[in-house]
């Protein structure tokens, strides 16, 4: 297999699984994490490896080492294997996954930017998702009516302030997740809801027009529940863990256990919440950009431009939100074509920046 993002949490998991399952890896693709990559070159022997900056290539113990995007998009071309797991964070992920598909290989796809961008141009039929919402959707999925899909969020980092503080809140704050550890940037959407809204538009991609919602559920054992036309509701618990959507994407016969079970005598009891727009006022625009799912992309835009300025203390906390609804209400004109969405990112980003 292709790893792009090897030394984030999902790349580490993929390992682990592909060594489980004895499946090669033919290349690695990380950021600047030298150190991992190293020991994840001396246990893997891949045949390429492709990093971020060209000053990082001699730290590298390698003899076929090269950086940048570019890069990235040829090693997937010439590589032999058919699946590419992609981990990568943010838009840098899009061309890759274009580039996969036009490549005939299949995409384990962990990268939220690609769909949510660029859903309306990609064939989905190309893709494996592994975040367990999609992952949690697809399992409970049979050839019922379906009324209704809905995916579990954890709350974020705020999910008990007090409302006063958030205003308040630092990149600090943000990175305090009350259920796990996870990259700097997705911590801060899981903080404002933006992620869940992020997974909102991609399950739309992924299974269809349909109604979709979110739900808090505090404990992170649900990830996805799905309302059937005849009344029932089906949902899928499992541990907090990637190495299950993972195990799927990269052996579909999967017949082996990955995970301990869920005891529900020992998590006793399950809390719900509501996702409440005051709280989290992203949500504002939820039923619009599901009705209008070709905007994504400048959610997206507006959202890791509104991240630039927070983490450079230039804005608030809730002024990311606020940025990305301002964006939002200005740019209506759907991208007609892929080079629409690249053109239209640039343009919301310096609208964002501005």
């Amino acid at each position: 297999m292709v790893l792009l993002g090897s030394t984030g949490s999902i790349g580490v998991n993929a390992l682990l699984v592909a060594k489980r399952f004895g499946i090669a890896v033919e290349v690695l693709v990380c950021g600047k994490n030298i150190d991992l990559v190293n020991k994840q070159i001396a246990e893997h022997q891949p045949k390429v490896v492709v990093i971020a900056n060209a000053a990082d290539v001699p730290r590298v113990n390698h003899s076929c080492v090269y950086y940048g995007e570019d890069a990235i998009l040829r090693v997937i071309e010439e590589s032999k294997s058919k699946l590419v797991v992609n981990a990568l964070v943010g838009f840098l992920g899009l061309r890759p996954t274009l580039k996969a598909i036009e490549c005939d290989k299949k995409v384990a796809l962990a990268n939220k930017e690609s769909l949510v961008a660029c859903g309306a141009f990609i064939d989905t039929s190309k893709i494996q998702p592994i975040d367990s919402e999609h992952f949690g959707l697809w399992y409970l999925l049979q050839e019922r009516p379906v009324s209704r899909m809905i995916i579990t969020a954890s709350g974020g980092a705020f999910r008990d302030w007090p409302l006063e503080r958030l205003a308040n809140a630092t990149l600090e704050d943000t990175q305090k997740h009350p259920n796990w550890s996870m990259g700097q940037k997705i911590t801060i959407d899981s903080a404002t809801m933006v992620n869940k809204m992020f997974e909102l538009l991609e399950a739309r991609w992924l299974f269809g027009e349909g109604e979709y919602d979110a739900v808090i559920e505090m404990r992170s054992l649900i990830h996805a529940m799905i309302d059937f036309k005849d009344g029932s509701t089906t949902a899928h618990f499992a541990k907090a863990s990637m190495q299950l959507p993972i195990a799927y994407a990269l052996d579909e016969k999967m017949d082996e256990q990955i995970l301990e079970h869920v005891d529900l005598l020992k998590v006793g009891s399950l809390e719900f919440r509501k996702i409440e727009q005051e709280r989290y006022p992203i949500w504002e625009i939820k039923e619009d950009l599901l009705k209008n799912p070709q905007l994504g992309v400048v959610m997206n835009a507006a959202n890791e431009a509104a991240i630039e300025k927070f983490i450079a203390k230039e804005i608030g906390f809730m002024d990311i939100s606020a940025n990305i609804i301002r964006a939002y209400e200005k740019f209506r004109n759907a991208p007609q074509s892929i080079d629409d969405v690249f053109s239209l990112d640039k343009e919301v980003r310096a609208f964002v920046a501005k």
